[in-house]
């Protein structure tokens, strides 16, 4: 049993451990329930529950999500639409997500995918400053993918 200030009491029969808590006007709280002997503690219970719902929504503040952004193109996007995206794309990765380039396939163009694989190639190279490549171009159906992270 561990008293209201923290000391250890040792080793207590229940009834005792529930008389030293009602003469503090405390409640007794297990601690640690699957230790041998179980962990008990004089507290105020609605102070402890505050306390750890407090520690566990500061450890979710903590947490940092990393998105996945797509950007979807056709194997004969124009140059100046190419570079729109692209711009896109860079503010993206500024702000820390990953991107996801899809280049998507339809009729014909099934015929020659090596012109997206193409497209993908270039639009690695044009962003390897910031970004470096995670996952190769890899054909999926009729979409072909690259996956892009930060630097």
């Amino acid at each position: 049993m561990i008293g209201e200030s923290g000391e250890q009491l040792g080793i207590v029969s229940l009834e005792a451990a529930i008389q030293a808590a009602e003469e503090a006007n405390l409640d007794l709280v297990e601690i640690a329930p699957n230790a041998v002997p179980p962990v008990c503690k004089i507290l105020e219970f609605g102070k402890f529950r505050y306390e750890k719902q407090k520690k566990i929504k500061q450890n979710r503040k903590k947490q940092h999500v990393v998105q996945v952004k797509e950007i979807r193109l056709r194997p004969s996007i124009g140059d100046h639409d190419l570079q729109t995206k692209l711009n896109k794309a860079q503010k993206f990765i500024e702000e820390g997500s990953k991107l996801r380039f899809t280049v998507m396939f339809r009729g014909r163009e099934m015929a020659r995918m090596e012109v997206g694989r193409i497209l993908l190639e270039r639009v690695a190279d044009i962003l390897k400053e910031i970004a470096k490549v995670e996952k190769v171009p890899e054909t999926e159906g009729r979409r072909m993918t690259l996956i892009m992270a930060p630097k």
